[in-house]
């Protein structure tokens, strides 16, 4: 049977485990991923993959990697790789800005590809458009000296927009001598490309290549050690459940924490807290609980495994915050021990 599978193209690429932001190593170890040592190539936002694979055939020396959120676009991709038996190609689950300060070490990238970024034409969605000054830092630090940066478009304004930020990055250099230019040599014609030239949109096209300056470059962003809380209260894990409301805290510059329900575990003895928490680099949704410990009336506020949590600084946060709450919920609690790196007053 694993021999049939083994012999099956369309499959083989579902033989290397799914990788994502939640699961990876920060840094990835890219050595082990791909079970050898090559220039590092990511394509951000790969679509239905045919750039990417193009990218993998083009450059069998190195290692490709393609970061994208949309499920259907990272199956689609996988089955393509393994159809045409491509080795040195994975895709992660991951958003840029996530992956840029978690994942990548500092200059240990070739090349990025941007094909195409979803514009955000709505003036009150222009934050989530990739191209940002912070972003582009990001960028910039994560490419060795000499590596290059490529960016497509075929929306005038969004070009307009990516020079001002792009020419402003002080570790950058632009290539061309023009903001950008509408030929340029391509692997091939993507799917937003072919549809901007038949609706009569050029495309707008960027090279720039990170320098060498005294501009610092923003260190990866490791995962702190696993936050815990030990409090002493009177009340049973029920009632503490039955007092909570969903709660909103914004203890700190981008971090965002909804705790929204909460539930009875183990028989009742426990309880679990389903939490949102925005780091400026990662979204997460966790399951915080509420354990019981052998001495009378004391509990421990961690996190489960549910969901795969990464111990961020929000996290942090979002474990002292539900332990104060607890702890006011009677004039007897109180904070026995603690082990954060947040501070909440």
């Amino acid at each position: 049977m694993l021999s049939q599978v083994l012999e099956n193209p369309d499959v083989t690429a579902y033989l290397h485990p799914k990788l994502s932001i939640y699961n990876l190593p920060w840094p990835a170890d890219w050595v082990a991923v791909f079970g050898r040592s090559a220039p590092l190539v990511v394509e951000i936002g790969f679509g239905n993959g045919n750039y990417l694979l193009a990218l993998a055939q083009k450059h069998p020396d190195c290692s490709i990697i393609g970061l994208e959120i949309a499920s259907r676009s990272l199956e689609k991709a996988e089955r393509k790789l393994g159809r045409n038996g491509v080795q040195n190609a994975r895709v992660v689950f991951s958003k840029a800005e996530s992956a840029l300060a978690h994942l990548f070490e500092p200059r240990s990238v070739r090349a990025f590809h941007i094909n195409y970024p979803d514009p955000w034409f709505k003036k009150r969605h222009s934050g989530r458009r990739l191209i940002q000054p912070d972003t582009v830092a990001y960028l910039a630090s994560r490419l060795e000296l000499g590596g290059r940066l490529y960016l497509a478009t075929d929306i005038y304004e969004y070009a307009q927009m990516a020079h001002e930020v792009l020419q402003a990055e002080p570790s950058l250099r632009n290539c061309l001598d023009v903001p950008w230019t509408h030929t340029f040599p391509r692997l091939i014609t993507t799917k937003y490309e072919a549809k901007g030239l038949a609706e009569g949109r050029p495309g707008h096209y960027f090279l720039y290549e990170r320098v060498g300056t005294d501009h610092a470059d923003p260190p990866i962003q490791k995962e702190l050690d696993m936050p815990h809380v030990v409090i002493f209260t009177p009340l049973s894990a029920p009632e503490i459940v039955a007092a909570h409301r969903e709660q909103q805290f914004h203890p700190a510059p981008n971090v965002h924490i909804k705790i929204r329900d909460a539930y009875l575990h183990q028989n009742g003895r426990a309880a679990l807290f389903e939490a949102e928490v925005i780091d400026p680099t990662i979204e997460q949704h966790v399951a915080v609980m509420l354990h019981p410990r052998a001495e009378p009336n004391t509990y421990t506020v961690k996190y489960t495994t549910l969901g795969q949590p990464r111990m961020t600084l929000g996290l942090h946060y979002a474990t002292a915050l539900l332990a104060r709450w607890v702890v006011g919920l009677s004039p007897a609690g109180r904070v026995l021990s603690s082990k954060v790196a947040a501070d909440v007053g």
